[in-house]
């Protein structure tokens, strides 16, 4: 019997977990994109790209193509999406998990700024011009025209269009993982007075925190928005190893 496996991806842990799972031949993986990264990494399973229609949409989804498990790997940061995941799953029935990494904590050193939403971030930079880092996706960075007296650093996988009504900013093309090193030079060169990030935790983009911590250089932290209760794991490998558990009739998991 194969059983279908539905990945709301767009993280690296959903591309690793896509393969790990793929090597079984009792699974059958589609990988879904939102579509907002212009030139994804190659995903190596079949993917769709695009939205659902909310969560209605993606209900009929699961019924339609009898999915057997449905697994949140999305960004952490995209609260609407896993709160329609948990919502389809449990109108369809179809059991839910989600790959949530753990949290970067403050360590000694650290001055964090915790903010609650990406408006509290630009506040947070306050009046005066400043040398600002912003190492978050080019949906929210629009935000900081409001605060035109800072100079940008703006660095995204894919370019900003339209690029920021602001005098000063400047732009730079990259895809993580970024080593603590180069986190420091880049820091350094252009004179960053304080960094702009999301709580994403795991290991590829936290050398600019490191970095930060090193130079004494303020963090102004955006912290996780609230986000569905539902079953999880903080790695690919945990996640992989109980996805039979999930996929046993409701009856023997104890549902």
């Amino acid at each position: 019997m194969t059983h279908r496996i539905l990945i709301l991806g767009g993280t690296t842990e959903a591309r690793q977990l896509a393969g790990n799972l793929a090597a079984r031949t009792d699974i059958s993986i589609t990988l879904s994109l939102a579509g907002r990264t212009e030139n994804p990494v190659a995903q190596g399973v079949p993917v769709r790209v695009g939205g659902f229609g909310g969560v209605d949409g993606l209900a009929a989804y699961l019924r339609e193509t009898r999915t057997d498990l449905l697994i949140d790997a999305t960004h952490l940061y995209a609260a609407q999406i896993s709160a329609n995941a948990a919502e389809a799953a449990a109108h369809t029935g179809v059991p839910i998990i989600a790959l949530r990494r753990a949290g970067w904590e403050p360590a000694e050193g650290d001055r964090w700024t915790l903010v609650d939403s990406v408006a509290g971030a630009v506040t947070a930079l306050g009046s005066a011009p400043r040398c600002v880092f912003l190492a978050l996706g080019r949906q929210e960075v629009a935000a900081f025209e409001a605060a035109p007296q800072h100079h940008y650093l703006i660095r995204s996988v894919d370019p900003v269009e339209p690029k920021l009504a602001v005098s000063n900013a400047t732009y730079l093309l990259a895809r993580g993982p970024f080593l603590e090193a180069d986190e420091r030079g880049l820091l350094e060169s252009n004179r960053i007075d304080v960094v702009v990030s999301k709580n994403s935790g795991g290991e590829a983009t936290y050398g600019k925190i490191a970095a930060a911590r090193l130079l004494g250089i303020e963090v102004v932290m955006i912290r996780r928005p609230a986000l569905p209760h539902v079953p999880s794991a903080e790695t690919v490998e945990a996640l992989a190893a109980v996805v039979d558990h999930f996929l046993e009739p409701a009856a023997e998991r104890g549902v």
